[in-house]
């Protein structure tokens, strides 16, 4: 972030309408400032890389480039180490929610979404926390299922992580918040915090939404049953023993 505390943001947009729009919305909120705006996907990467910003809003069909290959080389580029990229679309495609994520996106939102709800996922972004909607989630677990390659993770990687970890692991991938964890498992959020950081270090991931990649690729979240239920709990379930 600037010195100032603000999350600096910048907007990828191939319709000049949308993207003032965002920077409107942005620019009102304290504590958020757009710092620049793309139109193409080549645009996006120039852009990040020159300002380096908190987050960025990415569209994901534009001209030159789309999002999805803008997102990865963003993510590859060791200017943009600490941006985060939340996808904005209009169509609600199975397809860009994996190849988002697996791209290095830290989230995924409908262009139609509360502009409240906006703010909100940008800052939630800029914490570097996922932002994982349970419709995603199932999504993605539905993906995983259908897809006919084996888990591409290395199940060392998995047996390097505590039963704790593991259990911290599976509630990630179904879209708990480390607020959400810490009353699930009755513990503190200082508690969650650090068995995420080690997750993360354990599992080489960037970041949450890397981690509910690895989880599903790994095996520990299957397509078996809902992956939230109404109230947000996850649903019953044993956890795999190591090595599987």
């Amino acid at each position: 972030m600037s010195e100032e505390g603000d999350v600096r943001v910048v907007v990828a947009d191939d319709q000049a309408l949308l993207r003032g729009s965002f920077r409107v919305l942005v620019d009102s909120e304290p504590g958020l400032r757009v710092v620049g705006e793309a139109g193409t996907g080549t645009e996006a990467v120039e852009v990040a890389r020159r300002e380096r910003p908190d987050v960025l809003l990415m569209d994901v069909r534009m001209p030159r480039m789309d999002g999805i290959e803008a997102t990865r080389l963003i993510r590859e580029s060791p200017e943009c180490a600490d941006t985060r990229i939340l996808i904005l679309t209009m169509f609600d495609l199975d397809e860009y929610v994996y190849t988002a994520l697996r791209a290095g996106a830290s989230g995924f939102l409908l262009k139609d979404t509360q502009p409240d709800d906006l703010l909100r996922a940008v800052r939630v972004v800029a914490d570097g926390e996922a932002l994982l909607a349970p419709s995603v989630t199932r999504r993605l677990i539905a993906e995983f299922a259908a897809r006919p390659e084996p888990p591409r993770m290395h199940t060392p990687d998995l047996v390097a992580a505590t039963e704790r970890e593991r259990e911290v692991l599976l509630l990630i991938a179904r879209g708990l918040s480390n607020t959400e964890i810490a009353g699930r498992m009755c513990v503190t959020l200082a508690t969650v915090k650090s068995h995420v950081g080690r997750l993360l270090a354990k599992l080489d991931a960037r970041d949450r939404a890397q981690l509910v990649i690895a989880a599903y690729e790994s095996g520990l979240v299957t397509a078996e049953g809902p992956a939230l239920t109404p109230d947000r709990r996850p649903a019953p379930g044993r956890l795999p023993p190591h090595g599987r």
